[in-house]
């Protein structure tokens, strides 16, 4: 994929499922969480994720959703806790940190934009250790407002004061990324493979990426050494 990064200032990155792998999240709210909801109530998984799949899809895309906080309210179970039984499962998608490091290089603003509470941000920071490589990290619970709202982008861009027009976004969860569409983000990506045990998606809307080195284009810097080989990897571009 070929982007004019000339064009370009800021790069915000969404966290699960974009950065990493969306099999943990899928793993935990569909399996561990069911059955250790089951264990306390003395229901077998099958009933368990009868009774909890309704409830996730009646706040689906609001910020209680991804409030770790609500959840442990609503089910009386630890959330953070129960997460970190499988925090064993929290992955960086490939060649992440490469284009992390490749945006670096380029000089280019780049941002962490996820509706993870602060909470899970804390476990899966630790976890992967990839917050030294943003410039800020931005949870929408910060802001009150999921990214789905049209308004978490008018109350970003007042804490965050940049050009729509000179933005890229790439994010695997299409809502958002028509959200940001319509509040005016000219350059979005979606990730089309965000669980890693599922197959590719396909998109008609966005442009789409596998995975990032699809991002790192070779080009000589000012030294006349190639970024991507700086970066130790032999970069390539479809």
């Amino acid at each position: 994929m070929m982007i004019d990064w000339n064009q370009i200032d800021s790069v915000f990155l969404d966290l699960d499922g974009t950065l990493l792998d969306l099999h943990f999240d899928n793993h935990f709210w569909h399996e561990h969480l069911p059955r250790r909801y089951g264990e306390l109530r003395g229901l077998s998984l099958e009933v368990a994720r009868a009774e909890l799949l309704p409830r996730y899809a009646a706040i689906e895309g609001t910020l209680n959703w991804y409030c770790v906080d609500h959840w442990s309210r609503e089910l009386g179970l630890d959330i953070v806790g129960l997460k970190q039984e499988v925090e064993h499962l929290i992955a960086v998608h490939p060649h992440v940190v490469d284009f992390l490091e490749y945006l670096a290089l380029l000089g280019k603003r780049r941002l962490l934009v996820t509706n993870a509470h602060r909470k899970t941000l804390g476990l899966k920071m630790a976890r992967t250790r990839l917050a030294g490589h943003f410039d800020r990290i931005v949870s929408a619970h910060d802001l009150g407002e999921a990214k789905e709202s049209p308004n978490f982008w008018t109350r970003f861009q007042a804490i965050e004061s940049f050009d729509p027009e000179r933005t890229l976004f790439i994010d695997d969860n299409l809502s958002v990324l028509r959200t940001a569409r319509a509040f005016g983000l000219r350059w979005l990506i979606a990730v089309l493979a965000p669980d890693s045990r599922k197959p590719r998606r396909s998109s008609d809307e966005f442009s789409g990426i596998g995975d990032f080195s699809e991002l790192i284009k070779p080009r000589p810097d000012e030294s006349g050494c190639d970024l991507v080989a700086r970066l130790g990897k032999p970069g390539s571009i479809s």
